[in-house]
């Protein structure tokens, strides 16, 4: 019988929604939030360029461009918040993940990226940690997903974080890194 093969897209599995979300489902996404920052940095801790420079599966974006990627990302889900948050069922913009993980400062240095990710998660579970239950009931439109809630957003968010740092420490475990 012939072995199914891991999807390297996929290390922690594929993003599922959960409807029935409770004030204790929320609390441990918002510590899944919290805890991204110094999971990355661990996570990449030690690679030399070489390393960083190295996809984490085959066409995929290499471990310095993920580094990058998800403060950019995750920036644009703090704005999100923040537009659900204050005005009425905004549209948000969408962009292109592929074309920014190919920008020039997608080349350079991590530590910044990992510097204002840390940043930004301080002030994103401020946030968070702020908001009552009808806070993340509130709506947004997303033009490729469609109507989202803010609990879809923080369910999401906390899982993208770890799905990006599982590409990181299942490609250092294959390479024996």
């Amino acid at each position: 019988m012939r072995r199914m093969t891991e999807d390297l897209r996929f290390p922690t599995g594929k993003f599922q929604f959960n409807p029935g979300i409770t004030a204790q489902t929320r609390a441990r996404a918002i510590d899944a939030i919290r805890r991204t920052p110094s999971a990355l940095r661990a996570a990449v801790n030690g690679l030399n360029d070489t390393r960083l420079d190295t996809p984490y599966r085959p066409d995929g974006w290499t471990v310095r461009q993920l580094v990058h990627h998800v403060p950019e990302s995750h920036m644009n889900a703090f704005v999100r918040f923040k537009l659900a948050l204050t005005e009425d069922n905004p549209t948000i913009k969408p962009y292109d993940e592929d074309r920014w993980a190919k920008t020039k400062d997608v080349k350079g240095a991590i530590a910044p990226s990992l510097t204002l990710l840390e940043a930004l998660h301080d002030r994103w579970v401020t946030l968070l940690e702020g908001m009552d239950a009808a806070d993340f009931t509130r709506p947004l439109q997303h033009p490729e997903r469609g109507p989202m809630s803010l609990d879809s957003m923080l369910q999401l968010y906390a899982w993208h974080g770890p799905h990006h740092v599982a590409h990181v420490t299942s490609l250092r475990t294959r390479e024996g890194w």
